[in-house]
């Protein structure tokens, strides 16, 4: 079974007031997802984003966002640059398949010889 990471590709302090508890001091965090098997670890395109009051914890969704969240949102949207798209494998990947050819030529060579 895989494991997903969101990993943090960019966090930033805003200045905007929170709209529950109205202090100025929020958290605007983009993550990118990351999977990690036993024999790939996958990066995909998925950007997530999550918008967090420091004062009081609470997380703000995008309902309760007021014009000028929205508008430095969308600022630090577009400077949150996810990594390519990419398929690694793993060493234990190489290993099956080294050993998985040496069977086969065993295999060839037993198959050969036996006539």
């Amino acid at each position: 079974m895989a494991e997903i990471k969101l990993e943090v590709i960019k966090e930033a302090d805003l200045t905007n007031n929170c709209p529950e508890c109205f202090n100025q001091g929020l958290k605007l965090s983009f993550f990118q997802k990351h999977s990690y098997g036993k024999l790939i670890h996958k990066t995909t395109n998925e950007i997530t984003s999550e918008l967090e009051c420091k004062k009081c914890g609470t997380k703000i969704y995008p309902v309760g966002w007021t014009p000028d969240i929205e508008r430095v949102f969308e600022y630090y949207q577009k400077m949150a640059v996810p990594q390519k798209k990419s398929l690694k494998f793993t060493t234990l990947f190489y290993i099956l398949i080294l050993v998985l050819i040496t069977l086969v030529g065993i295999g060839v060579y037993i198959l050969l010889n036996s006539n």
